[in-house]
């Protein structure tokens, strides 16, 4: 069941709307006043050429982004991709060339390869689990877990790294957890407000934390069950229950030492928090290498 609206916003409204105020702002945080250790080194007319170089085999995301944070800086930097967003490369490929006012470089560099070594973290990441459940049929998700006013990067480089999106916001689906369901007075009653208050054909989805909430969830109006924190014994006997009449996500302590087995439990997602909210950088840098 996928989330069309969301999808909608990921890949098209959302990022051309907050992309280059996402930039701005970062290139600004930065900046601050001046560039003040480049203006008093580097003579003002000094064009250089250099070169992006990823130290550590991974998957490149955020290109465009990286290009933007120079754009932004002088839109004379000419920006060559190399290779596209969502390859795989490994240490020592260069990912990009750059050229132009070398004061200009030097004051987009560390945001511009702050986004390229998050979005590429992530991406990686998002690969290895994609890699991890390859075969069994069950879709890598990411979750709301990101960095506050990064969401778009943040799935943008999941997808980049083969996974799909989860919700985007809290307007794109109704996801009843754990709490709305303690304040509904049960997992019945939460459902029962939502059909009650549906007017747009949201997709339902719920969440359930053992086999006898999911028995119930079972004899519910809903779209999407949630599995939170089951072993993959519990995990199979879910399976069996829903004798594929709802699709299954799987979430709550997955790694990549146990998605494996997760997933040939026979769930239909597998929704993992730590894609965007534990991510270790891909290592890169940008090298300067002359005159122009």
């Amino acid at each position: 069941m996928p989330v069309k609206r969301s999808e909608s916003r990921k890949n098209s409204q959302a990022r051309e709307k907050y992309l280059e105020k996402i930039v701005r702002n970062a290139l600004q945080e930065d900046l601050g006043r001046s560039d003040i250790t480049s203006m008093a080194i580097v003579p003002p007319k000094l064009e250089y050429e250099g070169s992006i170089v990823v130290k550590e085999d991974g998957i490149i995301a955020g290109l465009n982004v990286a290009k933007l944070c120079f754009k932004l800086i002088n839109p004379a930097i000419q920006f060559d991709k190399l290779q596209q967003d969502g390859n795989t490369v490994s240490n020592g490929t260069v990912v990009s060339h750059i050229s132009g006012s070398a004061r200009n470089i030097l004051s987009a560099e560390r945001v511009a390869l702050n986004f390229l070594q998050r979005m590429s973290g992530i991406a990686t990441l998002t690969g290895k689990y994609v890699e991890a459940v390859k075969g069994t049929g069950a879709i890598i998700l990411d979750t709301r877990k990101t960095v506050p006013g990064l969401r778009v990067l943040d799935k943008w480089a999941v997808t980049l790294g083969g996974g799909q999106n989860h919700r985007f916001g809290l307007d794109d689906m109704i996801l009843i957890k754990e709490n709305h369901i303690a304040v509904a007075g049960g997992l019945a009653k939460a459902v029962h407000r939502v059909r009650k208050w549906q007017q747009k054909g949201y997709p339902v989805e719920i969440e359930v934390t053992d086999l006898a909430e999911l028995k119930t969830a079972l004899q519910l109006p809903v779209d999407r069950i949630l599995l939170d924190n089951m072993t993959p014994e519990e995990l199979k006997n879910a399976v069996i229950m829903a004798k594929g009449r709802i699709p299954l996500e799987a979430s709550g302590n997955i790694n990549l030492q146990n998605i494996s087995k997760v997933a040939r439990t026979g769930v239909n997602y597998i929704s993992i928090g730590a894609l965007t909210h534990s991510v270790k950088a891909l290592d890169m840098s940008l090298l300067l290498q002359g005159t122009i």
